[in-house]
């Protein structure tokens, strides 16, 4: 494929991550953000994120000095081969700002949103070229974990799909291709229903922000990592398998256990997840615990890698 330079729009958290996978992987990037000090702000994490992407490998060529920022969107997007924008998570602001990107870009690119849950339908429609315009929605740090979510619109073209798919998987990712479009996707659907069960027993005071996030790291956490949910609950049945597991757990489906809808997020609430979420930082600056973060999931993944070469097992990215 010869897509080498790769335009980020938007240089947040998100954004930023997707700038420094892509210069690790030896591509040239344009940026462009409004917001004051964006450049600075994108300089600073990806120097933040450099030493872990060192660790796992640099492509030939990979520099951070790759990085241009430019003054405007259409400078970003005009001689671009890939365009991937991480603005805020406004379905306005995302429609009017792909339409900016769609006209200034070249008609044959690309345009992937980082969107974590809106369809690509609705903001796709001011674009006169809406048949590229696709979501790829990755998950934080971009630039460590392999997942991202492809999504397309009614519009997109299935060419377009390919093509991002193609994408993804040359800067070392692992695309999963979302059959329908849905609110949410697949993954943050997962993710939000644990969250909305997290906030409750917050609220409640069954259990602090530690004590539930233990529950996890040490508990069904290390078994997602490798396994997920549906395989672990097959091997929850025995020899049997998932139809035992569903003919013996199911019931319980029925108890009242869980929440579906959200709690208030009231000001108690609020302080008691600030209170308790920096009691287990001690002191730690957010960049210290991304540095933390991204040593640990390195280390999961390696290990993982070679567990599976020595099973057997296919590597899944």
């Amino acid at each position: 494929m010869s897509l080498n330079k790769v335009a980020i729009v938007g240089t947040g958290v998100i954004g930023a991550g997707w700038a420094a996978r892509c210069l690790a992987h030896g591509l040239d990037i344009t940026a462009w953000d409004p917001a004051p000090n964006a450049e600075r702000s994108l300089r600073a994490k990806i120097e933040n994120a450099w030493p872990a992407l060192t660790r796992v490998g640099l492509a030939a060529g990979a520099d951070p000095s790759r990085l241009c920022f430019c003054e405007t969107v259409e400078d970003a997007v005009r001689d671009a081969d890939f365009i991937q924008e991480s603005a805020p998570e406004v379905e306005d602001l995302k429609r009017t700002l792909l339409a900016r990107v769609d006209a200034a870009a070249r008609p044959d690119v690309i345009i992937a949103s980082s969107s974590s849950g809106l369809l690509p339908t609705n903001f796709q429609r001011d674009c006169a070229h809406p048949g590229r315009v696709l979501v790829g929605h990755p998950f934080n740090p971009v630039y460590l974990l392999p997942l991202v979510e492809i999504v397309g619109g009614d519009a997109t073209q299935a060419g377009s799909l390919d093509i991002a798919t193609d994408f993804y998987r040359r800067i070392g990712m692992h695309p999963l291709r979302v059959r329908t479009e849905v609110p949410g996707y697949i993954a943050d659907r997962l993710q939000e229903a644990l969250w909305r069960e997290i906030l409750h027993m917050v609220a409640e005071g069954v259990a602090t922000t530690a004590e539930l996030d233990d529950s996890i790291r040490f508990g069904p956490g290390l078994r997602w990592s490798f396994m997920g949910t549906c395989q672990i609950y097959h091997l929850a049945g025995g020899d049997a398998g998932m139809r035992h597991m569903l003919e013996q757990f199911g019931p319980a489906l029925k108890l009242p256990w869980t929440k579906l809808q959200a709690p208030e997020l009231t000001d108690t609430l609020i302080d008691r997840m600030v209170e308790g979420t920096l009691a287990q930082a001690g002191g730690r600056s957010i960049a210290e615990l991304e540095r933390y973060r991204d040593d640990a999931l390195i280390s999961v993944q390696q290990t993982i890698a070679a567990v599976k070469a020595r099973h057997g097992m296919a590597q899944d990215v």
